[in-house]
């Protein structure tokens, strides 16, 4: 009997220490399941995903990735109190790998759309964009309706992308930007289909081509997150709600000559 005892005290034991360690577990991966700003804090870094192939918001210059974007990071990333790492990663691999949990954010000039908050978090708009069309400087394209029967030279991943394949149009897809202007340049396409600041900065003081006055559709900007980061998203809007209140961001826009267009309420 008393070598039945000790042997039912044993397994009571280690059923009591399984217990024990289910229940930590559980309680761990709840925590980083539901605070991921808390969990941004304890590894002190924010690692960003971004395609820096879009000028003003992230392009590289002098070895570096600068931008609209990335210093609106940078000031959200301070008063959080962590640094910020760059992870630069093609665009189409931007929202993938934020939905994957690689990254905790996706900063890449993006576009809220209520087919990508299926899959990710976003925060509230910091920017109006509107995508607009390029074309040689003797392109015999005038506007919108013109593009029908013509190949037009948008970004992969993108919602100049998604719009004119909804729309029917014949698109050339590029990894990047440059790519993408490249081929209309070069004659390979009749147009390029891209954001309004992108396309500006891109096309300045290149006299053989021209954006045209008529935008292809209007579109606002956000950064993004992984689903369940209820916590990060609400530091964010939180952040970017002052910075539209007293000027920070038009600010950055300025530095850049950009046209900033305010979200619309």
């Amino acid at each position: 009997m008393k070598q039945i005892a000790k042997i039912l005290s044993l397994v009571m034991a280690i059923c009591l220490c399984l217990s024990f360690v289910a229940c930590a577990g559980s309680k761990t991966v709840t925590n980083t399941d539901t605070d991921k700003l808390q969990a941004v804090k304890d590894k002190g870094e924010l690692v960003i995903a971004t395609s820096p192939d879009f000028p003003p918001f992230e392009t590289r210059e002098g070895g570096k990735v600068v931008g609209i974007e990335i210093e609106i990071m940078e000031k959200i990333a301070a008063k959080l109190g962590v640094s910020l790492k760059i992870e630069e990663v093609n665009f189409d691999s931007v929202l993938p790998g934020v939905q994957a949990g690689k990254y905790d954010v996706g900063v890449s000039g993006i576009t809220i759309t209520e087919t990508r908050k299926q899959n990710a978090d976003f925060t509230i708009p910091y920017f109006e964009a509107a995508q607009v069309i390029v074309v040689k400087a003797d392109s015999p394209i005038k506007s919108k309706a013109d593009l029908t029967g013509k190949k037009i030279s948008v970004q992969s991943g993108t919602t100049a992308e998604e719009y004119c394949l909804t729309n029917k149009y014949d698109i050339a897809p590029s990894k990047s930007n440059n790519e993408a202007f490249n081929a209309m340049a070069s004659g390979k396409v009749d147009a390029w289909v891209v954001d309004n600041e992108v396309a500006v900065a891109m096309i300045e003081g290149k006299s053989d081509v021209k954006k045209l006055d008529e935008n292809m559709t209007s579109e606002p900007y956000g950064f993004a997150f992984t689903k369940g980061s209820d916590t990060l998203v609400e530091a964010f809007n939180t952040e970017i709600s002052a910075m539209i209140a007293d000027g920070t961001i038009k600010g950055i826009f300025d530095k850049y000559e950009a046209v900033y267009n305010a979200p619309k309420n």
